[in-house]
């Protein structure tokens, strides 16, 4: 843990003395989540069951934290619920939780204890709810040297860095140590949110996750998250047959090949019988595939499915490939897609990111949605905030989440789609780590907890998801005070998407995928270039992805959307510059200029960091004083790190267009030059891991 560089001197020394603080006295380190502290009740606790593991979880809870009266737990079949469904019954303060499992039996206790909290379980009430995703997983990206990509709060927390070092041979791997997930804190959160699956490892999966030493390990973690309800998963390496298997190919054409892979899932489900299966990313960012072979992707997911078939497992095959055909990389995974479907087994699922390009502050929904009419598919969300200022910017992504389940429910026929098909399922890439308080930000907490809860219900509305979760993280506070904190939430990722790439510009990043880069025009891969993507000049902004001058990517939506989307005068002016290039004098709808309208939202976003801080600050004394601290100081980098954005993209932007900046804009107080030289770095700070606090106690 140290400090990085910084360019005001005066934050760093206040960082500085908020971070030795934080080290030395820190009284809420925030690992209890939403799940609130444990006590004892006096409540009376029956069961209407079979004994497992995963009742005595509930009655645990229950005993720990329900204040109300006697408490029956009744697992029996109901027509037409689903097995994890349950129902809550309060009466007189007494309540009965039905489900047809036990699994449902814990939901229904979680939920229960939840209301409690929110205090909405004190009158006479029913409440059934049932999960709309059948599969509702964690994508972790964590990898065998405990790193983790893309991970912004510490290490890993299944993989442990001394324990398992890549360059490692295979004799070695027995000196693996036992499981850095030394707490149930992980599989409680999941499960009170309904996440029931977990990959345990990065998309850019090692080949050794195979060796047997490892798959050892995966069967100590699949019987720690079991009573919680939680499958296992793996992200597979394509070529794991040529690398860790002997053979001079991993053609799935190949005879041997195939008798690998079914002798592997033999060996897996010997473990792990449960095990929930495959997770794959190939020919896409340099990782091995079918297509090294003259395959295609049909064959490729088709051989791992074939050899888990039998055991009920799934492969998840990715369709981010990230070598594109076409000069419009919004168009891949349609083009890479649509032609094969009809042709996967019935136990491939199509995993397909929410927008087409990668995780942007803002994207349209991928096009690929609604294209496959006979292959199952699953949205893949990002909780972890590659770019949305990682783990130093509040972005609270429900409301992301939910413009998106508006899009494709409206215009996808998604909720159609998913229950008609085999597999209902749907992938959220975590953002957990080793810090104390799992995700780095205190507040990006909300994003687990929000994505969890879409993953059950995906018509709940941002606004109640944060509400849920400030009552339940923050249950001390007065009701003007929850207000405040759910205000932050709420406005917290328009905010970044203002001072990051407003009206519809995406993928405006510089080093780390954190700072501004508009003007990059480095001689790589150009669909890696912020230039590319912004086709800024003297003329005017904008992708054109129009059908008429442009792309045609509108013409692969339905063309309700693709419609709206072609035409100037019935774009949405926040996916403009996404689909349209246009003059500088443009006049978007809200009557200004783009260039004005650039103006106004760069200075927007800005404005609501300090307005973020403002609140934030009216809340001194009300919380924890080192958690304060903690976020005080992350929303200070916030908005620094906004300014450095609007000065170097508007005055980058004004050096081609030549317009004066509107009085609504603060005068700039870093130079162009300075903008470019400066790279911002992705933090100050980070928390300290459970480990670090342990040694410090």
């Amino acid at each position: 843990m140290k400090l990085l560089h910084f360019p005001f001197k005066r934050t760093i020394a206040m960082a500085a003395m908020s971070f030795c603080l934080l080290l030395n006295s820190y009284a809420d380190d925030g690992s209890g989540l939403w799940l609130g502290k444990a006590g004892k009740s006096n409540a009376e606790i029956t069961v209407s069951a079979k004994s497992s593991a995963t009742i005595e979880i509930a009655k645990k809870e229950l005993a720990s934290a329900w204040t109300g009266g006697k408490v029956s737990l009744q697992m029996k079949k109901v027509k037409n619920m689903k097995r994890d469904a349950y129902r809550i019954e309060i009466s007189d303060g007494n309540v009965c939780i039905t489900s047809p499992s036990d699994i449902g039996l814990l939901y229904g206790s979680y939920r229960l204890l939840q209301l409690q909290t929110m205090g909405c379980a004190k009158e006479n009430k029913v409440v059934s709810e049932s999960p709309f995703h059948d599969i509702r997983l964690l994508n972790h990206w964590d990898n065998l040297d405990g790193n983790s990509e893309r991970g912004y709060a510490g290490k890993s927390i299944f993989w442990n860095v001394q324990g398992f070092p890549e360059s490692l041979g295979n004799n070695d791997m027995a000196n693996l140590k036992n499981c850095p997930l030394n707490s149930d804190t992980y599989a409680r959160a999941c499960a009170s949110v309904g996440i029931n699956g977990a990959v345990l490892n990065n998309v850019n999966a090692s080949p050794k996750m195979l060796t047997s030493e490892v798959l050892q390990m995966v069967k100590k973690y699949a019987d720690v998250l079991r009573p919680y309800g939680i499958k296992t998963y793996l992200a597979v390496n394509f070529a794991s047959p040529a690398v860790i298997g002997g053979l001079p190919t991993a053609d799935p054409a190949d005879k041997a090949v195939q008798r690998w892979w079914k002798d592997k899932a033999k060996e897996i489900y010997s473990l792990v019988p449960d095990f929930g299966g495959f997770l794959v990313k190939a020919n896409s960012e340099g990782q091995p595939g079918p297509k090294d072979y003259g395959r295609t992707h049909t064959d490729g997911a088709n051989l791992l499915a074939a050899a888990i078939r039998p055991y009920g497992g799934i492969v998840m095959w990715r369709a981010f490939i990230n070598n594109p055909t076409d000069p419009d990389r919004a168009k891949q995974a349609r083009l890479e897609f649509e032609d094969l479907d009809g042709q996967f087994l019935d136990n491939v699922i199509i995993q397909v990111k929410n927008g087409p390009i990668d995780f942007q502050p803002r994207e349209p929904f991928n096009a690929l949605f609604n294209a496959l009419k006979e292959t199952a598919e699953m949205p893949e969300l990002q909780i972890t905030q590659e770019y949305l200022g990682q783990a130093n910017h509040l972005a609270y992504l429900g409301t992301m989440w939910e413009e998106f389940f508006d899009e494709v429910k409206k215009y996808a026929n998604y909720k159609k789609n998913q229950l008609c098909s085999r597999y209902n399922a749907i992938a959220g890439v975590a953002n957990t780590g080793t810090d104390a308080n799992f995700t780095g930000h205190p507040l990006a907490q909300s994003n687990w907890y929000a994505f969890g809860r879409l993953a059950w219900n995906p018509d709940l509305t941002a606004e109640e998801i944060a509400n849920e979760w400030t009552a339940l993280t923050f249950s001390a506070l007065s009701a003007e005070q929850h207000a405040t904190v759910v205000s932050m939430l709420m406005r917290s990722r328009e905010a970044v998407v203002d001072y990051e790439m407003p009206i519809g510009l995406a993928h405006q990043f510089g080093n780390s995928h954190y700072s501004p880069g508009v003007w990059d025009n480095r001689p790589i891969r150009r669909d890696w270039l912020p230039v590319f993507y912004n086709q800024a000049d003297e003329n005017g902004i904008g992708f054109d992805r129009t059908k008429a001058t442009g792309t045609d990517n509108t013409s692969q939506y339905d063309p309700a959307y693709g419609g709206m989307m072609e035409k100037l005068e019935t774009c949405p002016d926040k996916y403009l510059l996404w689909f349209h290039h246009v003059s500088w004098n443009h006049r978007c709808q809200t009557g200004r200029t783009v260039w004005e309208e650039l103006c106004y939202r760069y200075q927007n976003g800005v404005n609501e960091a300090r307005q973020m801080q403002r609140q934030w600050n009216s809340l001194e004394g009300a919380v924890d004083a080192e958690l304060f601290r903690d976020i005080q100081v992350r929303l200070m980098t916030q908005t620094q790190d906004a300014e450095w954005w609007k000065d170097g993209c508007l005055l980058y932007f004004q050096s081609l267009c030549k317009m004066p900046m509107p009085d609504y804009v603060d005068p700039p107080v870093h130079t162009l030059e300075e903008c470019k030289n400066n790279k911002i770095h992705v933090g100050l700070y980070r928390s300290p891991s459970r480990e670090e606090l342990t040694r410090e106690r």
